[in-house]
């Protein structure tokens, strides 16, 4: 018994020591298996991938010399290997070989070639160029001269600084032309201050400053209005044109240069009517069935009391069928028989609705402690209402749809 237990001892070691030694092996081959690497067979065929980026170092040396803006596009790694052909304008397209995909003809736009370019060439300088200022090019028919002027204010020392820049395309009654411009400081019309005369053009550059003394609580009810003359050979001066800039709807500060240009416009040389003029704009748009009105100016206003504190402003309503339908009042202009406005009012107006309604546009006064008074008043609208110049606007509004059309009205005092 002891024999057999002492055989049974031994050939149970003999096995744990097999599978022990076996174990081990297995594992020393799979280590050894993770860092070997598989011998090739034969040698990987070279695809003319590197060839191209040999052709592309010779390339970038030539584009440097001859195309000096030219920017390398560098291939993504995953697209090494592809088969490459080169295009007529030295740009390196990778090839489609997708069967499915339908080549394009024509110009490559620029996101296809960004999507496959390997150079893409040199830059558009038509990207960088500085936007034309149309404003010295893009003058509309009718057009009687343009004018280029600065405004700024000094809070400090209550300094309205104007610069007069240039003029360009004015219209002469004669041939040549030498022009000069006043400007005035609106409601003072008794003084102004004048530019130099420029000899013998059409496109004078001024580059004149000036200065008017005006408190910052009245700076806002002021006006700038420049005349535009020519000089004869008789020394007689002839107006070519004017530009009106009320100053109430502008940003003045010490730091905030104003450069701007209007149009010139004539002025209306005829004597004002009995009670004054008010001129204005109007515009219907038949899509939106909008009704828009610009109240301009006003001029030749009889007022009860001339001093500051009266304010003359303009009352806008729409009627229809003589019903009253809503009004719409512009702020009032302190101390002048001549304010000028400059506001848009828009009234909701159906097409169907013009032959019924009409516009009213009535100048009031008021003085603090007293009534308001109705200075003039007139009425523009389809023949029902009105006649004459009054129906001949009316009647140009419909005909020009979204355009403004601008005229002067006499005023009556009738209610």
């Amino acid at each position: 018994e002891q024999a057999v237990a002492v055989a049974g001892a031994v050939i149970g070691g003999i096995l744990l020591f097999v599978l022990i030694g076996t174990t081990a092996y297995l594992l020393w081959k799979k280590f050894c298996c993770l860092h070997s690497y598989e011998k090739l067979t034969s040698p990987v065929k070279t695809t003319n991938a590197s060839a191209f980026f040999q052709d592309q170092t010779n390339s970038e040396m030539q584009l440097k010399s001859t195309r000096s803006r030219s920017v390398p596009f560098i291939i993504p790694p995953k697209l090494h290997g592809r088969d490459w052909i080169n295009l007529t304008n030295e740009e390196q397209v990778q090839e489609d070989s997708d069967p499915h995909m339908i080549p394009q003809s024509g110009p490559r736009s620029s996101f296809h070639s960004l999507a496959g370019a390997y150079v893409v060439g040199t830059i558009n300088p038509e990207l960088y160029k500085i936007p034309e200022d149309k404003s010295e090019t893009d003058f509309p028919d009718g057009n009687i001269g343009r004018l280029w002027f600065s405004v700024e204010y000094e809070q400090e020392s209550e300094r309205l600084l104007v610069s007069l820049i240039k003029a360009r395309k004015l219209q002469p009654p004669a041939d040549s032309c030498s022009p000069f411009v006043k400007i005035y400081l609106l409601p003072d019309e008794r003084s102004y201050l004048q530019s130099k005369t420029k000899r013998k053009t059409l496109n004078p550059q001024f580059d004149e400053n000036f200065v008017f003394q005006v408190s910052s609580k009245m700076l806002l009810q002021r006006t700038l209005k420049f005349l535009v003359y020519h000089v004869d050979k008789q020394k007689k001066h002839h107006l070519l044109g004017q530009v009106i800039f009320p100053l109430k709807n502008e940003v003045l500060t010490d730091d905030n240069k104003l450069v701007i240009w209007r149009d010139l416009e004539k002025e209306n040389l005829e004597p004002p009517s009995e009670y004054g003029d008010i001129q204005f704009s109007l515009s219907y748009n038949d899509y939106l069935g909008r009704l828009t009105v610009v109240v301009l100016r006003a001029r030749g206003l009889k007022l009860q009391e001339e001093s500051h504190a009266v304010g003359v402003y303009v009352k806008v309503s729409l009627m229809n069928h003589n019903k009253f339908i809503k009004s719409k009042k512009t702020a009032a202009v302190l101390g002048t028989p001549s304010p000028v406005y400059n506001e848009t009012f828009s009234f909701k107006a159906d097409q169907t609705e013009l032959d019924t309604a009409s516009l009213s546009l009535s100048v009031l006064q008021s003085i603090k402690g007293e009534k308001t008074l109705l200075l003039g008043r007139v009425v523009v609208g389809p023949f029902m209402y009105t006649r004459g110049k009054e129906l001949e606007h009316w009647n140009e509004m419909i005909s020009k749809p979204k355009e403004l059309v601008k005229r002067w009205h006499a005023l009556c005092h009738s209610t």
